[in-house]
Order: C-alpha cells, then sequence, then structure tokens
C-alpha cells in the first residue's frame, strides 16, 4: 500500500509549515519533485580580500560574551544581520528582510533575508537552533523562487547565527544537494564571507 501524501489537496501552507512538519527532509522535497542529496559541495569564493574582514571579526568577537543568543531574534540581529550587511556593502547588492515570496497555497510566506545582485540571487533562512529543519525550509524557499527566477542554480544557506550550512537547487536535474560541511562563527568567518561574496558575484547559469 503506498504512503499517504504529506502535501494535501487544497490544503494551504507557508515556508514555516514545512520546518513545523515531523517528516523526513527528503520525503517533504520529492512532494515538490525534487531529490536531496547530501555532498561536500564545491561553493563559489571571492579571490579579492576582504578588507573590512578585521574590524567585523573584531565586532561580532566583541559582542558575542555580551548577548545572549536564546533567540531566534538575537541570532539574527547579532550574527547573521551584521555579516549579510557587510557583503550587501562590499558587493554592491540589494539585501531584502523578510522578503514576501507567494508563488501557490503550497509554497508561500516570507524570505529570512534575500540577497540579489545583478548576476545571481542567494537565500538565508535563519533559525534558532534546528539546522535540519530549517534547512528544509530553505529548500522549500529556493522552489519557491525558481519557479519566478529564470535560473538553472539557486544557492541559499540555513544559519543558528554561530553556524551555517549551503545548499543548492539545480533546476534541470530537479535536485537540491546539502552541503556537508558547516561553518562556524567566528572561526571560519574569513571563508564563510569569500563564500558569500562569491556566490553574489557569480555569473548567472
Amino acid at each position: 500500500m503506498s504512503k499517504p501524501p504529506i502535501l494535501k489537496e487544497g490544503q494551504s501552507y507557508t515556508f514555516r509549515s514545512y520546518f513545523e512538519m515531523p517528516y523526513e527532509p527528503d520525503e517533504i522535497l520529492a512532494e515538490l519533485g525534487y531529490a536531496l542529496v547530501r555532498a561536500r559541495l564545491s561553493l563559489p569564493k571571492t579571490t579579492t580580500p576582504f578588507e573590512r574582514l578585521p574590524e567585523l571579526r573584531q565586532r561580532i568577537e566583541k559582542i558575542l560574551p555580551l548577548v545572549s543568543l536564546t533567540s531566534e531574534t538575537a541570532r539574527r540581529e547579532t550574527l547573521v544581520a551584521p555579516v549579510l550587511i557587510e557583503v550587501a556593502t562590499y558587493c554592491n547588492c540589494q539585501l531584502r528582510i523578510e522578503y514576501p515570496l507567494s508563488v501557490n497555497n503550497w509554497l508561500k510566506g516570507n524570505l529570512d533575508y534575500l540577497l540579489r545582485s545583478t548576476q545571481s540571487l542567494l537565500v538565508v533562512e535563519a533559525k534558532n537552533d534546528d539546522m535540519t529543519r530549517g534547512f528544509t525550509q530553505m529548500a522549500v524557499e529556493l522552489i519557491a523562487l525558481s519557479k519566478i527566477e529564470e535560473q538553472d542554480v539557486f544557492y541559499g544557506a540555513v544559519t543558528i547565527g554561530n553556524a551555517w550550512q549551503f545548499g543548492i537547487l539545480n533546476v534541470s536535474h530537479q535536485q537540491i544537494t546539502q552541503d556537508i560541511a558547516l561553518y562556524s562563527i567566528p572561526d571560519d568567518l574569513e571563508e564563510l564571507m569569500n563564500i558569500l561574496v562569491g556566490i553574489s558575484q557569480r555569473k548567472n547559469s
């Protein structure tokens, strides 16, 4: 006997709904037509030195002992927003915060952060503590974005503030690849910034 579907016809789901579902990520994404693969990603990286990195690192390391990171809001304002603002400033990109997106009843809600350059798009989903479910939500957001943007490859990241994980959606292969690597803050800040800038400066596929 076949398993009943997770997503019900006629029912409405927001991006947050996928975070709250008690199902495996690959099962949820399969119902949206995508396969989930876990592998080490070869992510774009800038080769240009990030001159403001020492100042950013100093600010983060100075504030970390002073702020309790027990809420999603605290993590976003203390660790996520400062990093993305630096990337947007460096790349001269548009940074959209709580960006509304509605494709259909299964694909709608707000993207925590959307970094848009002339070449590329990057979705960032900030969570309090659950990276696995956060990745599922971010992957669904990438699927929604792929319905309205003309690209073959979309990049996303999920973060709990002091840890980041990347994913790539490939439209032609109907596949989402979840990076097995994590980038921690502040230890991996330089590598993380190089990746975020590299994605923002890449050419469209």
